[in-house]
């Protein structure tokens, strides 16, 4: 019966290898890529790299009277302080509580952007890439394609594409006149060996949603089984007592040639294939998520985030230290590219940006400073937390299992805030800005330890002692790939022969 059920799984690995064996290949060859180079994007360091610093001296208008020309009667959700166009002007969004919504008026005369302009959307695609404005390429994009495809900027269309003759290439939304995409030729040839493949992110798959998840959750699913059954047959045949004669000499191994390759590298690689392949899968959500008992740590996380930035954003308060003040308070330490209007703890605050490391807090009511008071955030939390209270508060220097960062690039230090419920919730506040960088929670551990842990091995022990991880990561894909090769080899063999004329068959049989 044992001999049986073996048989059956030889003849299944045999044929879902054939099926999945490129398919495989391409994931392994394509996460070496992915390991340095994403999918292109546009991150917050990267548009304040890009920006100006805001000429304080061209600011004549307030807050409150830039936001009274738009006639609203409700506040915005956020105001912030940028150059535009080589202007100061004031961004609020969500005004009059409409979601969404963004509009500019510039700080020095008063004036509402109304419209993205041709010449000013090129203007602006001009300015973030350094290009001369008559060298671009200039397309109207009707359809999306490859770079644009993404869910977030369905909402910033139509949009403009500007391309340069080195390869560079500034989509520009109509709606807000801003770059919401951007590429160079290399970060779109990195992508196409990296991510796009890995991702199977194709746009004619990308275009139908639900077939592209299907797709990548079939096959991901699919290509497990496919590396279980090997598994499974290999450890089966396997023989530490040698019982196999090949080539006149005892082995552990009944295979010669290109099968006797395949089976010592899926011992060695077996198990990676199939972790990565289903953990792959589980990028895609492809059970239903418990929501069971989310309520309490939902509301209690709620009620210490409103604690924190407690009070409506009303722009006269801000009046009182005028944004010019404000920046001239900081123009020794910061080259400020983005000036934040925020609250804590009921108190008009300004928040002076050069990137994300270097920020500075301005309150209205107070000197500038670096971070706000560790110890009073964390007794707001506490207070805000009951009744269920809080399980541990304490200022983290280094990233933990649940807040990690391989790049180093999130905020440290950070305050954790663990709340004593049954999902022992948490949330990572950065003290230099108020704001939650990070939160977990025990209905994330399917993501966190099978998704993240296994496809990326975020492992503290790893990505704490770099380049470790790197290390550990090439060894198992370049071994995956390995194993990769001699599967498509040996796919590639068995078809020829199934599908060569019977008489070359009977030839090769004899």
């Amino acid at each position: 019966m044992l001999i049986l059920i073996r048989k059956m799984a030889i003849v299944c690995h045999r044929w879902t290898g054939v099926v999945f064996c490129l398919l495989f290949a391409w994931w392994f060859v394509s996460g070496i890529f992915m390991m340095y180079w994403d999918f292109p994007g546009i991150s917050e360091a990267d548009r304040l790299a890009r920006s100006e610093a805001v000429d304080a001296s061209r600011i004549r208008v307030s807050p409150s009277a830039a936001y009274a020309t738009l006639k609203q009667e409700r506040p915005p959700s956020t105001a912030q302080l940028v150059m535009f166009a080589g202007r100061p002007a004031y961004r609020f969004s969500g005004e009059g509580g409409r979601r969404g919504a963004q509009t500019l008026v510039y700080a020095d005369d008063g004036t509402r952007q109304e419209q993205c302009a041709d010449a000013l959307a090129l203007r602006v695609a001009a300015a973030w890439t350094g290009q001369p404005q008559t060298l671009a390429r200039v397309q109207e994009m009707t359809d999306v394609d490859q770079w644009t495809i993404q869910g977030q900027l369905r909402t910033l269309r139509p949009l403009i594409k500007y391309s340069w003759p080195d390869g560079e290439q500034a989509y520009v939304s109509k709606r807000t006149c801003a770059v919401v995409q951007y590429t160079t030729r290399s970060s779109r040839t990195f992508a196409h060996l990296g991510a796009i493949p890995h991702w199977l992110y194709y746009t004619p798959l990308q275009k139908n949603g639900l077939l592209w998840t299907r797709i990548v959750i079939w096959s991901s699913g699919l290509a497990t089984l496919a590396a279980l059954l090997g598994l499974i047959v290999g450890i089966s045949l396997y023989s530490p007592s040698k019982r196999y004669w090949v080539f006149g000499e005892p082995t552990g191994i009944p295979y010669k040639g290109q099968k006797r390759l395949h089976m010592i590298f899926g011992l060695f690689f077996g198990m990676v294939a199939c972790t990565w392949a289903f953990s792959g899968m589980l990028s895609m959500d492809p059970f239903p998520a418990t929501t069971a008992g989310e309520t309490g740590g939902r509301s209690a996380g709620n009620r210490m985030l409103a604690a924190l930035h407690s009070g409506r954003l009303q722009m006269g308060a801000f009046d009182a230290k005028p944004p010019r003040e404000a920046l001239a308070e900081v123009a020794s330490q910061l080259r400020v590219k983005q000036l934040d209007f925020t609250w804590f703890v009921g108190d008009p605050v300004y928040l002076a940006s050069e990137d994300p490391r270097h920020t500075r807090i301005i309150p209205v009511n107070g000197p500038a400073a670096e971070h706000f008071d560790s110890a009073r955030i964390i007794q707001i939390l506490k207070l805000a937390s009951q009744p269920a209270g809080l399980a541990e508060a304490r200022v983290l220097n280094e990233y933990d299992a649940y807040y990690e960062d391989r790049l180093g690039e999130k905020p440290l230090p950070v305050i954790l805030a663990r709340l004593n419920d049954k999902q022992q919730t948490r949330y990572y506040i950065d003290p230099r800005t108020a704001r939650v960088v990070g939160s977990y929670n025990s209905r994330l551990w399917m993501t966190r330890w099978l998704y993240h842990g296994l496809h990326s091995l975020d492992f503290p022990l790893l990505y704490k002692h770099r380049p470790a991880w790197d290390v550990v990561v090439l060894s198992l894909l370049l071994g995956g790939t390995a194993l990769c090769v001699t599967s498509v080899i040996l796919a590639w063999q068995l078809m020829r022969r199934k599908l060569a004329p019977p008489s070359q068959r009977s030839r090769a049989a004899s």
